[in-house]
Formats: structure tokens, C-alpha cells, sequence
């Protein structure tokens, strides 16, 4: 993913909202030159780890879905995985900014991508337990959640049995906040005032992390001013 330093996300802790929040993910190979992708939920756990230094994603797929057969040749050809994960994201129309320098339309958005090299879980307790988590993580929030408590045993395992867990340890994330950080202080703030105020959810929680671009700024001026160190940024 191309990164301009501008556009840069470092923080940990955001990084690993990003996730949890937009955790229906893409994986995406490529063993032996051919491309296969799936659209999955996962869960994170961002603890480093000597085999996974960024943290650690597990998730399942279905035993008829060939992708799984791809992990043994990246394995075999040293070559790691893609999850993508997509945040808020929004069209950005020029007349947004006000006044100012020209601008074009663009896209805002916020991604993290991880790479690792998957491996499966074949421990059928570990699966039950990630199988567990995931429904306990996606029910939370429901009147009365469910669970696979309720289930006849056999129905269960006959279940499991259908699926492929795996885990990814995470060797490096790349993540993505483009906000329109590279645009005047009052174009940001005037674009930032039209997504705050939109119909689109999407659009809304676009404009909540341009928001805090717009508080970042402010807060890093004051403090260039403080210091004595006008900021340099549109030099």
C-alpha cells in the first residue's frame, strides 16, 4: 500500500481499533503466482510475539474453500499473506474546502493491511474456542445472545468439522489515515464540517477521524507557536 508520510498511521493502539472495528477482512495469496482472496472475520489479538511481532489474527474457512490448500506452498516458497482491512471511507467533493489553493475531487479513507505467513490450527479444542469468541464478540450487543452452548454435541462437531481454522502472526502492518491532512487548516475543517453532518454513516465516521486530524493540527500548532517554531508544512 502506498503510504505518503503525511497519510502515515503509527499509533498502535488506533491501529489495532482499525481492526476490531472493521474486522470482516480480506485474505489474500498468491501461492505460486496465483491469486486467491476471501472475505472473512477475524479476531485480533495485537499482543507482540517472537513469531508475530505486530500481534497475532485467527479465523476459519470453509474445508470446501481450496484457499486453506495455499498456506503449505507459501510456507514452502517463503512468502507471506495479506489481510486487508477497510475503515471509514468517503468521496471528498472539491467544494468542501471553501476557499483556498485548488483542489480536485479525492477519496478519504482509513486501512491497515497485515502480513504474516498463515498456519493452521488443528487442535479442535483451540478451534472451538475461537469459534466460541467470535460468536461471543459479534452477539455482545444483542437482547439475548447466542451461543454454541446450546447445541447437540454431534451437530457441533459435525460443524467443525466443515472448517479450517488458521492463525496469522503478524510480521508488519501498514495502515492508512488519508484525511485530507495535506490541505490548508481551513479546507480540512470545512470538509470535515460537511462529513460531520452527512446522512451516510460511512461518511460520518469518516468525518469523526477528520475530526481529530483537524484537533491534531491545532494542538501541534499551539505547540509550534509555544516553541517558538512557526509550522513549516505548506513551505
Amino acid at each position: 500500500m502506498f503510504v505518503p508520510k503525511a497519510f502515515r498511521l503509527d499509533d498502535r493502539q488506533q491501529i489495532a481499533a482499525v481492526i476490531e472495528a472493521n474486522n470482516f477482512g480480506l485474505l489474500v495469496t498468491a501461492a505460486a503466482g496465483a491469486p486467491e482472496a476471501s472475505h472473512l472475520p477475524f479476531l485480533y489479538d495485537p499482543a507482540a510475539t517472537a513469531a508475530g511481532p505486530q500481534g497475532t489474527l485467527r479465523a476459519h474457512l470453509a474445508r470446501a474453500n481450496p484457499q486453506w490448500r495455499d498456506f503449505a506452498k507459501l510456507a514452502e516458497e517463503g512468502v507471506e499473506a495479506l489481510v486487508i482491512f477497510q475503515g471509514p471511507h468517503s468521496y471528498i467533493s472539491p467544494t468542501w474546502y471553501g476557499g483556498g489553493p485548488p483542489t480536485v475531487p479525492t477519496w478519504n479513507y482509513v486501512a491497515v493491511h497485515a502480513y504474516g505467513r498463515p498456519r493452521m490450527i488443528d487442535d479442535a479444542a483451540e478451534l472451538r474456542d475461537m469459534l466460541d469468541r467470535m460468536v461471543a464478540l459479534h452477539e455482545a450487543e444483542e437482547a439475548r445472545p447466542w451461543s454454541t452452548a446450546g447445541l447437540e454435541e454431534g451437530y457441533m462437531q459435525a460443524m467443525m468439522r466443515g472448517v479450517v481454522a488458521f492463525e496469522i502472526p503478524v510480521t508488519r502492518l501498514e495502515a492508512k489515515a488519508k484525511l485530507s491532512q495535506n490541505k490548508k487548516s481551513a479546507q480540512l475543517a470545512a470538509a470535515t464540517a460537511v462529513l460531520e453532518a452527512a446522512t451516510d454513516p460511512l461518511a460520518r465516521q469518516t468525518g469523526a477521524w477528520m475530526r481529530a486530524a483537524v484537533n491534531n493540527l491545532e494542538t501541534k500548532t499551539c505547540a509550534d507557536h509555544e516553541q517558538g517554531n512557526p509550522d513549516k508544512r505548506e513551505r
